[in-house]
């Protein structure tokens, strides 16, 4: 099977090594298992002893149930047999595919998104459309564009929301839109939804509480900042797709880890703790991103709606991945480049780590724009 290159994870790899101010990664602040263990009122210890207790076979093969039960509650009218548990949204998200996808199928992908969505499905055969996402439209779906990518031999549209990299949120009567234009052809919809519960406007409803056919990927990483755990899911009420995917699920994995279960549904019992807690930080963290743009003037954006990114577009003749390299070997400054999602002059920054490490990266990263203006005036004299 050949697949492109992961472009931004092949850029994390390759340049964390550099960063004294991360601020491309994407989760919510990350928690310690002690932080979670406060947080919901154990004691670590016993904790840790009562699991220690367990003989380490396989677990549960189709996922812990009361980990289960605590993914329901994050959907309106789910059962955990409408769950299948994954080694995080990426490999939730192949197992989908893997599960789905025939050589010859149509598929729909919005871009920018992560980049799962569009690399896989043509890895397998499919014919992948782009549906580009764009700065003048808030990087909303346009979908009158969408109806004239749709077909009878369309099978899957591909969402991402909220989005990964720009912040973008679909609203619901939006939302309510799409699934009507893939009602129309009889098309699932897979919306990889995990920074879903991190917005400011009220809870967005899943893609699975709008439709029949509507496939949610999440995982603990990012709204429960436990990226360590790997722990994600399926969640999809059309039983043929659990099928399915349990059926492929038992080539490339069998059963997730007992240990990373348990802690998910310690977490998950204290959703909305956690919950608040991410959306402070949000909250706060994106005030002092907005007012730092508001100030520059090589940078602007389209101010994020949910989740934990945004791209920043600025105005110098300098490719991406140039920008991005310089900024983190000379000034210690970790950021995405635009060409991981196909795009140029901007890059994606990621605001809910730790506060100070974004403030500090903001001021390294305004002193390079004032080398890069420099260097400009320079070369013009």
């Amino acid at each position: 099977m050949n697949i492109d290159t992961f472009k931004v994870e092949e850029w994390m790899n390759e340049y964390e090594k550099f960063a004294l101010y991360d601020i491309a990664q994407t989760c919510v602040n990350t928690l310690s298992l002690s932080e979670l263990a406060l947080f919901a009122g154990i004691s670590l210890d016993d904790f840790i002893k009562e699991f220690s207790k367990k003989k380490l076979g396989y677990g549960y093969i189709l996922g812990l149930p009361k980990f289960r039960q605590g993914v329901c509650k994050l959907y309106k009218d789910l059962d955990i047999e409408n769950i299948v548990p994954a080694i995080g949204a990426a490999g939730a998200n192949h197992l989908l595919f893997y599960s789905l996808i025939q050589p010859g199928d149509s598929v729909i992908s919005v871009l920018p998104a992560y980049q799962q969505l569009y690399s896989i499905p043509a890895s397998y055969g499919a014919e992948v459309s782009i549906l580009q996402l764009k700065p003048g439209s808030k990087f909303l779906p346009d979908l009158s564009e969408l109806k004239r990518f749709v077909n009878k031999n369309t099978k899957l549209i591909c969402l991402n929301n909220p989005n990964n990299p720009t912040g973008a949120l679909i609203n619901e009567s939006e939302l309510i839109k799409i699934v009507e234009i893939a009602k129309s052809v009889n098309a699932y919809i897979l919306c990889d939804e995990v920074y879903r519960g991190l917005g400011e406007d009220g809870e967005i409803p899943s893609i699975v509480d709008l439709y029949e056919k509507g496939i949610s990927v999440s995982s603990m990483s990012k709204i429960f900042s436990l990226p360590g755990l790997r722990l994600g899911w399926i969640a999809a009420k059309d039983m043929h797709i659990i099928q399915e995917c349990l059926k492929h699920r038992e080539y490339n994995m069998i059963s997730c880890s007992m240990f990373d279960e348990e802690v998910a549904a310690l977490a998950l019992s204290i959703k909305d703790v956690l919950l608040d807690r991410n959306k402070k930080i949000i909250r706060e963290n994106l005030q002092i991103l907005d007012e730092w743009v508001s100030k520059e003037k090589h940078f602007s954006y389209v101010k994020p709606q949910a989740g934990t990114t945004a791209l920043l577009y600025y105005d110098f003749d300098i490719p991406s991945r140039d920008f991005c390299d310089k900024a983190a070997r000379q000034y210690g400054v970790f950021l995405t480049p635009g060409y991981c999602f196909e795009l140029e002059n901007c890059v994606r920054i990621g605001f809910a780590g730790e506060k100070e490490v974004l403030t500090g990266g903001l001021e390294k990263l305004s002193e390079f724009a004032n080398s890069l203006q420099t260097q400009m005036l320079s070369k013009r004299q």
